[in-house]
Order: C-alpha cells, then structure tokens, then sequence
C-alpha cells in the first residue's frame, strides 16, 4: 500500500474514506476484544505499534503482536493515522487470533474531519473500532459528573462527534467515539464494560503496556 507522504495528499485521504465510516451497530456478539497502541523508539525514528487481543468478557490477554518500522509521516495532530497505521496493520497481520472488536487509543469521529485513526483502521480491516482518546482533539462539552459511567455529549460545529465519559470518579474523562460500524452510545457501553477498574480501559493498558515496553 503506497502511503501519503504529504499533509495536502492525507487530507485528500481521510476525506475520501470518510464517507465509507458506519455509525451504526453493525457486528455479532463479539468474543475477543483488542486494543491498539503505539509508541516511538530511537528519537521518533522507529514506530512501535502494538495490539493486545483479550478475552471479551474476562478481558484476560489472549493474544498480542509487536511491529517495528521506520517513521514515515511526520507528527501533526488530525494526522497521527498516517504515521502509526503502517505499522498497526503489519502487527495485527501477525496475530493468531484476529479479534472481534478494536478499541484504538485515539479518536475516531470525534476528529476535525471525522476520520481519525480509529476510523481509519476500521474501514481498512472492515472491523467494528472505537475511538478512545485521552484528550480532546476538537470538539466543545459541558461538565461531566463526577460520577463513574457518567458523559456528556461532544459537539464540533453542529454535529455530535462523540461522547466524554467519565470511567473512574476522581479521575479525568476520555473521548469517546465511533471509528466503524459501532454506533457511540454502544462505543460507549463497550468503554465501560472494558474499563471495570481503572480509567482506561483494560485494552488500552494491555496494549501501551507492549507498546511502550
């Protein structure tokens, strides 16, 4: 796959795949659940990517591959897609067990064109993603509650791109959002019930834990 190299060239990207994104619920009763994650090695010249697969319901680790490449985009916000993709897709290659879902650490509707990396690998995997980001990109909100389980629409212009979810009292929200064929309320659900403990969820942390090993 020949990769933009170029913000005009992955602008023209994002907004051609967009309009492939489903937000609705679209998928089976999922058995496995896998979180993504990417770190950076040698001064941001390496792209390490990581994909932690666990176990839907116990969400005990079942699976996990590593990927290494060199860094071929540079880093711009709205566009970490292009530098961290390549290299999630080559480790996801390398799974045993492909799983049923995806929840990416980062945005995906809830993106200035609506197509961040959660959007982006769900469309090329045709899998059911989730945006779980930890800060917000773009997007205006009331206060959530203090309470856990509680959220708060996010709306960017006149649309509603996401939802701020509280997981953890005491603890700051994330930002939630569809990236493929999951609808936000049920993006949602899938945060908490990955998320019994802590504030990310156990995707998330399994993930980061390989990423940033």
């Amino acid at each position: 796959m020949q990769w933009p190299t170029t913000i005009e060239d992955a602008t023209a990207v994002q907004l051609q795949l967009r309009d492939r994104v489903i937000r609705d619920d679209q998928f089976e009763p999922f058995r496995t659940v896998a979180g993504v994650d990417v770190g950076f090695e040698q001064e941001g010249t390496i792209t390490r990517a990581a994909v932690a697969v666990l176990d839907g319901q116990t969400l005990q680790l079942i699976d996990y591959a590593l990927a290494r490449q060199p860094t071929r985009f540079p880093y711009v916000p709205g566009y970490l897609s292009f530098r961290e993709v390549p290299a999630v897709l080559e480790a996801y290659d390398k799974l045993r067990a492909k799983p049923d879902l995806l929840l990416c650490d980062g945005q995906g509707t809830a993106h200035p064109r609506q197509f961040g990396i959660a959007c982006h690998l769900g469309v090329l995997l045709d899998l059911p993603s989730v945006g779980v980001g930890k800060s917000r990109l773009v997007g205006r909100y009331q206060e959530v509650p203090d309470e856990r389980g509680a959220w708060q629409p996010l709306y960017y212009q006149r649309d509603i791109i996401g939802g701020v979810l509280r997981t953890r009292v005491g603890t700051k929200p994330l930002f939630i959002s569809t990236g493929h064929r999951v609808s936000l309320e049920t993006a949602i659900r899938l945060v908490m019930h990955c998320a019994p403990k802590y504030r990310l969820p156990e995707t998330t942390r399994q993930a980061h834990k390989l990423a940033s090993g």
